[in-house]
């Protein structure tokens, strides 16, 4: 049986309808999720799949033993015709998140213990407690928080502000989850040592009601407070004698024998607001919790006394938080990034310029009007990015000096530009519904949208893309892909062969989105140029094509392909998504995109969108990467001949599904 499922093209902004097969989700699921990584963390207590592990309870002979029971907890029944005959009395489960209870855990514990297990049971694990770290961070703080731009103009200093609004809302609601041990220790200041928040026995009756608990302590030293830094670990017997941690290296009992998870990593906090605090002047740290999410606080005197908790967890109450997200934050507050666009703006602006700016969410718009741009529009595809920016321009005096459109780019008319012919065509360019680096390519079906409201050698800018790629080695993300064989002496194997069946579905095989600074990498080949895509000029109406080969430089274990774009805003100026940076023989990218990592190969494509009003060129992007493997030892799942690894050559392939 087909079913039709609505997809999202970023690169189109279109939504189409297409047919697919009935097991399509469950194929996606398989091929992304962790299962593999999540085996191979030697400490770790798990449940396979259902569906799996029938199979592999058969398999190693404890189908007498083993009864698989495919329901939620909270649906299974209890009694002689029921799922389990009587109560348990050892409970053994593993519902924890890099928050440790934001999978359910507590509610799914309170349940249990109600309804499913005897009043002494045993728990494994038995017993979990957060930890939590003050520090302040400029760089992490800049996830969360606009900060002043400082715009030099042939007529002084101009500084762009984030509306007082940005600057009391306390944030988004949800924790950041990163692999807090790629962090530079130079990009903190511990203020606290590690305390230890509150602990959760499993053994016991677990209450999911809302809850805060406090801690007072001495700052180690002066600064602002600015970040709570979290982890947990479990004890896994009643002793403590077997315990798991997520702790970072600095703050873990044996560092050099680092457990790498990508399942379970560590959680960063923001502070309501920034505040200052003196060394040895004791203060309390809060954290609040309710049956899914943990939030911090900092109090001057004891919550107990004063009663000033907060019942509610933050929500963000500007829309910046909903619309930009963290590593959003910290490009747009990244002054490097910026000064680039304002030195190339330089180099195109004239005092009669009329600019339209067509990213989302952009301070584009301002760094032009600073400049000197005679007249500016910026377009604003939703209501709560025009409300946002809005609040932007009025904060810097400017609501009546930059024209905001509400409407889609493509859908500008005349009388949206009142009649004028635009000379510099603006985009970061930036999309919020942009997942991979080429999906930002959208902005050249903008290009060839807006081509009747361009003026006669009007200026296109970014003028120029490029995407590239390297071939990797990866220090642990490989884990996510490897087969495991053997867990802890039952046989696996039938996982394994799932996942990899699920990896040849055409949806598991388009790149995945990785930070890859947290993520570190070896490069085996030279970084190559693939493909190039030149704005100045509309979507051109033949296949966009390149296949070639990258050579293996040196000897290793050829995981994958990275790929990030690269802007030319203009002839001398780049920039880059997915900055790359050599050091040594490692490779770092700021940000990125994985391509063909072990078992499969990673196609992605763009597809034209085409309506009835307006005709589209079709822009399909087809690459194929073929890594030369000389004799060398390699992943498990990487063939020692010619391995193909393909980005395109499906038209559907480019698409995401919608949250």
């Amino acid at each position: 049986m087909k079913v039709f499922c609505g997809r999202a093209n970023p690169t189109t902004g279109s939504v189409e309808w297409l047919e697919e097969d009935e097991h399509y989700d469950y194929h996606q699921e398989i091929a992304r999720s962790s299962y593999a990584d999540m085996l191979h963390d030697k400490d770790r207590v798990f449940k396979p799949m259902a569906d799996a592990a029938v199979k592999i309870v058969e398999k190693n002979g404890f189908s007498d033993k083993i009864k698989i029971i495919n329901k939620h907890s909270t649906e299974v029944t209890m009694g002689p015709d029921g799922d389990m005959p009587c109560r348990a009395n050892i409970l053994i489960t593993e519902l924890f998140d890099t928050e440790l209870i934001g999978e359910g855990a507590l509610p799914s514990y309170e349940h249990a213990h109600r309804h499913l297990v005897q009043e002494n049971c045993e728990a494994v694990p038995h017993r979990a407690t957060v930890y939590a770290q003050l520090v302040e961070s400029r760089r992490m703080w800049s996830w969360n928080k606009l900060f002043p731009i400082p715009v030099h103009t042939s007529c002084g200093e101009q500084v762009i502000v984030p509306p007082l609004e940005l600057e009391r809302c306390p944030g988004a609601p949800s924790v950041y989850d990163i692999q807090l041990n790629q962090v530079s220790s130079a990009d903190f200041t511990v203020l606290s040592d590690v305390l230890p928040m509150f602990s959760v026995d499993f053994s016991k009756q677990v209450s999911s009601s809302a809850a805060c608990h406090s801690r007072q302590f001495e700052p180690v030293a002066s600064g602002r407070a600015q970040v709570v830094l979290s982890w947990w670990d479990i004890e896994m017997d009643p002793e403590g004698n077997i315990k798991c941690s997520m702790a970072p290296f600095w703050a873990h009992s044996d560092p050099e024998e680092l457990q790498w998870r990508d399942h379970w990593m560590q959680c960063v906090y923001f502070l309501p607001q920034e505040e200052p605090v003196v060394q040895g002047s004791s203060i309390y740290l809060v954290a609040h919790h309710d049956d899914y999410c943990v939030w911090y606080s900092l109090q001057r005197t004891s919550p107990e006394k004063d009663r000033r908790v907060y019942p509610a967890r933050p929500v963000c109450d500007c829309q910046a938080h909903l619309l930009w997200n963290r590593p959003r934050f910290g490009e747009i507050n990244d002054q490097d990034r910026t000064d680039q666009y304002i030195q190339a703006l330089r180099t195109v602006l004239k005092p009669d310029s009329v600019c339209l700016c067509v990213s989302d969410g952009s301070l584009l718009s301002l760094l032009a009007h600073h400049l000197g741009a005679e007249q500016v529009f910026t377009v604003e595809s939703s209501a709560a990015s025009y409300r946002l920016m809005k609040k932007i321009f009025k904060a810097n005096h400017l609501e009546d000096k930059i024209n905001i459109i509400e409407k889609r780019p493509e859908l500008l008319t005349s009388a949206d530009l009142e009649g004028k012919k635009i000379s510099l065509l603006l985009g970061e360019p930036f999309f919020t519904t942009s997942l991979l680096p080429w999906h930002n390519l959208y902005f050249w079906y903008v290009r060839t949208a807006v081509d009747q409201h361009l003026g006669p050698g009007a200026v296109v800018m970014p003028q120029t893309a490029s995407l590239h790629a390297v071939v990797v080695e990866f220090r642990d993300l490989w884990r996510i892909r490897s087969p495991c064989g053997d867990c802890e002496g039952f046989d696996v194997h039938i996982m394994d062969d799932m996942i990899k069946r699920a990896l040849d579905f055409r949806e598991s095989k388009e790149a995945e989105p990785h930070p890859l600074w947290e993520y570190p990498c070896r490069c085996l080949s030279e970084p190559q140029q693939i493909l190039t895509f030149d704005f100045r000029q509309p979507v051109p109406p033949h296949l966009i094509h390149a296949e070639g080969s990258i050579e293996l430089r040196r000897p290793g274990r050829s995981h994958g392909a990275v790929l990030w774009m690269e802007y030319h805003l203009t002839p001398d100026n780049t920039v880059n998504t997915g900055l790359l940076k050599s050091v040594e023989d490692k490779v770092v990218l700021c940000t990125g995109t994985v391509a063909g990592t072990p078992t499969a190969s990673r196609q992605c494509t763009s597809s034209p969108w085409r309506t009835p009003e307006r005709r589209w060129v079709a822009l399909r992007l087809s690459v194929t990467l073929w890594i030369s493997t000389p004799t060398l030892e390699t992943s498990p799942w990487i063939s020692h001949s010619q391995t193909p690894w393909t980005m395109g050559s499906d038209p559907h392939l480019l698409r995401n599904k919608v949250a």
